[in-house]
C-alpha cells in the first residue's frame, strides 16, 4: 500500500480519492472477487454505474457485474441496466453462476421512468434465471430501492459489514412515519441476518464477504462427483450428550458430518433452532438441513420451516443432494404460532421436500414426533432413504405426553407419590403397543438402524445410489 506522503494531493485525508484509487471502483472490487489473472471485462468502464466481468473462482467459471458507487452512488440508469442483462445473458449461454456485487442507490432520478423500465428489466431476466444459474449478491454498500430488490431476487445474499438494504431510506421513513432510524438499524447486517431472513450470510469485512461469494459459487457451479471410498466414517454420537433430555448443539455434527471444513452455513442467525448448510461430501456438493435443539428445543416454527422450505427448492433446482439430519420434538403451539401462520409457513416445508427430485436422504438421531415427522423429509414425502440411530424415537408424541393424555383419569386417580411411577410403566408399555422405531421398521417407513460410527459411509452410499436428478422450477424467495 502507498505511503500517505507518497500519495498524490486528491488522496489527502478528507479529499475525495482519485476514481482509480477508490476501493469502491468496481473494477478493483471485480478483479477482488476473480482469481488472480482471470478477469476479462465485458462492459465497458465508463460512467453508466455498472460495469461487468467473466473469470474464475477456485477454477470455476462465473460472470459477474458491479455497482460503480463512484459515479451517483451506483445509481442505475438505462446504460447501466443494459450491462446487468446483457451479463445475465452471457451466465445464461455459458451456464455458469452470476455474481451481483451492489452498491447502488436504485433507479437514476434524471431519467424517470426510463430508468425505471430498465430496472424492471433487470428484475424479469433475474427470474427467467432462477432456477437455471445460480445467483448470488454481494451487498457492498446501500442497496436502496431497485437496488434492494435485485439481491432479493437472488438465491444467496451476502452483506459486507457496510451494506445497507432498505426500499426506503432513513429520512422517507421519518417524514412518513415520523419514526427515527437510520441506515444501520433500518437495513444492516443486523435487522437482516436475525430478523427478516434477506441476507444468507453475514460478513466482518468487505474480503470475507468476496470470499464467501467466491466459495458458495464454486460450489453451486462446479459440484463435483461424489467418491464414497473417499468417504471415511467418524462416531458422530460423541457430540450427544448423556442424558437424552439434555440439549446440545448440532452443528458439531453437521461439521463432522461434511467434509472438512467445507461447510458454509446460510441463515445461521434467522431461525436458528434449524441448520441450513452448503458443503462438500465425499467432494461432492450436498445441502444439510438439521434440527438444532439448541434453539427452541429444535421445534419447527413458522420461520424455520419457511427457511428450510426455500433450502429446500434451491438445492432441487440446482440439484445439490440433501441430508437431512433430524431431532425433533413437533412443531411449537401457541398463539402467536397459529398468528404467524404456521399453517400456511409450514406447508411450505411439506411442498418443497414432496416436490424434490434430487437425492434426498433423512438421518433420525434421537426423536422425531408429530407432525415434524412427516415435515422432515419422510418416506411418505418421497424420502431417498430414511436411517436411524438405535436410540432414536419415532412417535405420534413422547410416551409420557402420549398417556397424560390417553389415561388422564386413571392418572387423576393415582396418589400423588406413586404418580411418575404410575405414568412411567403407562409409558413403557405405550411404547412397546405403538411400536416405535421397531414398528417404524417393518411398516418400511424406517429404512435401516446404523450406528454413529457407520453413518457417513451409508448416506454416501444411500446418495451414490440414487438417480442424479434436479428439480424443473425456478426459485422464488419464499
Amino acid at each position: 500500500m502507498t505511503a500517505l506522503a507518497d500519495r498524490p494531493a486528491s488522496s489527502a485525508p478528507g479529499a475525495k480519492p482519485r476514481r482509480d484509487e477508490d476501493p469502491r471502483n468496481p473494477k478493483h472490487r471485480l478483479a477482488a472477487l476473480f482469481d488472480e489473472g482471470s478477469i476479462e471485462l465485458i462492459s465497458t468502464d465508463d460512467l453508466s454505474g455498472m460495469l461487468a466481468a467473466v473469470g474464475t473462482m477456485h477454477g470455476t467459471p462465473a460472470v459477474a457485474f458491479c455497482s460503480d458507487a463512484t459515479v451517483m452512488g451506483g445509481a442505475m440508469g438505462a446504460d447501466g441496466c443494459r450491462v446487468v442483462v446483457d451479463a445475465y445473458e452471457r451466465a445464461l449461454a455459458d451456464g455458469v453462476p452470476i455474481i451481483g456485487l451492489w452498491h447502488s442507490g436504485g433507479a437514476r432520478l434524471p431519467e424517470g421512468v426510463l430508468s425505471l423500465h430498465a430496472v424492471g428489466e433487470i428484475f424479469a431476466v433475474m427470474t427467467r434465471a432462477s432456477g437455471r444459474i445460480a445467483q448470488l449478491s454481494v451487498v457492498l454498500g446501500p442497496a436502496a430501492g431497485g437496488a434492494a430488490y435485485g439481491p432479493a431476487l437472488t438465491d444467496i445474499v451476502i452483506m459486507g459489514p457496510e451494506g445497507r438494504v432498505f426500499v426506503t431510506g432513513p429520512e422517507v421513513v421519518r417524514s412518513v412515519t415520523g419514526e427515527d432510524v437510520d441506515m444501520l438499524r433500518l437495513g444492516g447486517p443486523e435487522p437482516h441476518g436475525r430478523r427478516s431472513g434477506v441476507v444468507h450470510v453475514v460478513a466482518t469485512t468487505e474480503r470475507e464477504a468476496l470470499d464467501r461469494a467466491r466459495a458458495l459459487g464454486a460450489l453451486l457451479g462446479s459440484q463435483g462427483s461424489l467418491d464414497v471410498a473417499a468417504v471415511a466414517d467418524r462416531d458422530l454420537g460423541v457430540h450427544f450428550p448423556e442424558s437424552a433430555k439434555r440439549a446440545y448443539d448440532v452443528h458439531p455434527i453437521v461439521d463432522d458430518l461434511l467434509d472438512d471444513a467445507t461447510g458454509i452455513e446460510l441463515h445461521q442467525r434467522w431461525a436458528p433452532n434449524i441448520t441450513t448448510t452448503l458443503g462438500r461430501f465425499g467432494g461432492r456438493t450436498v445441502g444439510v438441513i438439521a434440527n438444532n435443539p439448541l434453539r427452541l428445543g429444535g421445534c419447527l416454527d413458522s420461520t424455520s420451516a419457511e427457511k428450510a422450505a426455500r433450502f429446500v427448492r434451491m438445492c432441487d433446482a440446482f440439484g445439490v443432494p440433501l441430508l437431512v439430519v433430524v431431532d425433533v420434538p413437533g412443531y411449537l403451539p401457541g398463539v402467536g404460532q397459529e398468528w404467524d401462520g404456521v399453517v400456511r409457513r409450514g406447508a411450505k416445508l411439506l411442498h418443497a421436500f414432496a416436490e424434490a427430485t434430487v437425492p434426498r436422504v433423512t438421518l433420525v438421531t434421537r426423536k422425531v414426533y408429530g407432525g415434524a415427522y412427516i415435515a422432515m423429509n419422510s418416506r411418505a414425502l418421497g424420502a431417498t432413504r430414511v436411517f436411524a440411530w438405535p436410540t432414536a424415537e419415532v412417535a405420534v408424541m413422547g410416551a409420557v405426553a402420549a398417556v397424560r393424555i390417553l389415561h388422564r383419569r386413571k392418572l387423576a386417580e393415582v396418589a400423588p407419590d406413586v404418580r411418575p411411577q404410575v405414568e412411567a410403566e403407562l409409558a413403557d408399555e405405550h411404547a412397546r403397543i405403538a411400536g416405535g422405531l421397531d414398528r417404524a421398521i417393518e411398516l418400511g417407513v424406517v429404512d435401516e438402524v446404523i450406528t454413529p460410527e457407520q453413518t457417513r459411509s451409508a448416506l454416501a452410499r444411500a446418495i451414490a445410489d440414487a438417480p442424479d436428478r434436479r428439480g424443473a422450477h425456478g426459485n422464488i424467495p419464499l
